[in-house]
């Protein structure tokens, strides 16, 4: 009977310093992506608010043709640690090249559906007439990046599943760095205007997934893990990312409906919506920082057997998900008034953008608990359940956002009906956690 309390806090110290460093760099890694928009938006926004309507619709367009995707990632890191508990590192390398080759695949289809129908896609999120030709000519031009992007998600996957987050973290600074060089070189040194924008990220990635290829190249052959190709594989790891890849296009339908409904409120209100969003996802992924340790280190305990660890590291992964967003919370409130004039300086969009900010702010201890869920299931690799459950979110959500304008709300209203639809998140997600049906163990689910 003693010794359980000391069994216990120490148990908790173990996992802390485990998640720490997992998600310490993974937090730099993630914090990268949604810099690479901010960054577009902080250079784009002092071109003038047409430009910056125009790349808040291109960005979700582009954000959309890419994470739908993100399974590359999560998938391959469930799988590459699931492998790793159980001894197999060979068969683990093997895992993520198949991800590669997948990624490379569809990102050459991406490429060949974006550019020809590029007006189109705009025209469907209704950017106003000053707004399109922006949006159009940042997404046909990032588009060409795509391959690069999803190569990105992929090789990220294979080190995260090796329990190697500090790789990523030196890949995503080096390429925010270059990225944000890149942008202001082109946008103002070279005149280019939005398409140096567009260009710089382009390169950006591309450099990007040239040294993740080269790293894990080596990985495999100090492994004896195949580089070929291998059709079957590659179809297998396909059909095992199919719900995530249902999961991650309700998620993505929501945040489109959102965006749509924010560009027919206006100018002002799709680019404050752009911003706001904009640190919404570097929040997000600031959580995630957390999901991605919970998806390495549940997929490791998961494949050597031990259940009772998987439990207790989801248990401490939720109270640090709550801590860290109550933190994140108040950081927004207090930083609100010094961070729009980072973007903008219409004092239209400044006005429309506060009391939106107020409600992401309050919003964020929801916000980490759902991410850390949804990383320990992914971790578990229940991708059936988490797609019904995004289905149901989607279900919720949509008709609550599309009854903003139709009652007169702004932009407000909008993301109140975005804290409506985290909720419905952390209920679905805390219900399936609750019930131990994810506590699957084995190198393979």
């Amino acid at each position: 009977m003693t010794q359980a309390p000391a069994r216990r806090p120490a148990s908790r110290r173990r996992h802390d310093r485990e998640i720490a460093a997992l998600a310490v760099p993974a937090f730099g890694a993630l914090v990268a992506e949604p810099l690479f928009v901010m960054a577009d938006s902080a250079i784009v926004g002092h071109l003038g608010t047409a430009q910056l309507a125009g790349l808040g619709v291109a960005s979700a367009l582009l954000t959309t043709a890419v994470s739908v995707f993100v399974f590359l990632a999560y998938a391959t890191t469930a799988a590459v640690a699931r492998r790793v508990g159980a001894g197999d590192l060979q068969a683990a390398i093997r895992q993520g090249m198949d991800g590669i080759w997948l990624a490379l695949l569809l990102g050459a289809a991406v490429i060949a559906i974006t550019l020809p129908t590029a007006p189109a896609l705009v025209d469907v999120f209704g950017a106003s007439p000053t707004a399109a030709p922006y949006a159009t000519t940042y997404l046909r031009i990032s588009a060409l990046g795509i391959p690069a992007m999803l190569v990105v998600l992929a090789s990220t996957g294979v080190l995260r599943g090796l329990q190697d987050t500090k790789t990523p973290l030196y890949v995503a600074v080096a390429g925010f760095v270059a990225n944000a060089a890149l942008n202001a070189g082109l946008v103002y040194g070279a005149g280019l205007g939005i398409a140096g924008s567009a260009w710089g990220t382009v390169i950006a990635q591309c450099g990007m997934a040239a040294v993740y290829l080269g790293v894990v190249v080596r990985g495999a052959r100090r492994h004896g893990a195949s580089l070929r190709p291998d059709a079957a594989s590659i179809r297998a790891s396909a059909q095992a990312g199919v719900p995530l890849l249902v999961r991650t296009l309700s998620l993505r339908a929501i945040l489109m409906t959102a965006t749509a409904v924010a560009a027919r409120l206006g100018d002002a209100d799709i680019a404050a919506h752009q911003i706001i969003l904009s640190l919404w996802t570097l929040l997000a992924f600031a959580l995630d920082a957390i999901a991605i340790a919970g998806q390495a280190i549940i997929g490791r305990f998961l494949g050597a057997g031990d259940t009772e660890g998987a439990r207790e590291a989801c248990r401490r992964m939720v109270q640090w998900g709550i801590a860290v967003g109550v933190v994140l919370g108040l950081l927004v409130i207090v930083a609100r008034p010094v961070f729009l004039p980072l973007f903008t300086a219409d004092p239209t969009v400044k006005d429309t953008a506060l009391p939106a900010l107020l409600v992401v702010a309050l919003s964020q201890p929801i916000c980490g608990v759902v991410f850390v869920l949804d990383g320990v299931l992914m971790g578990a690799g229940d991708g059936p359940y988490l797609a019904g459950a995004m289905l149901v979110t989607l279900a919720v959500f949509v008709p609550a956002a599309l009854l903003v304008p139709v009652f007169g709300g702004g932009l407000t209203a909008l993301w109140g009906a975005m804290t409506l639809m985290m909720t419905v998140r952390l209920l679905t997600l805390w219900l399936r956690t609750r019930s131990g049906r994810w506590l699957v163990t084995g190198a393979t689910r």
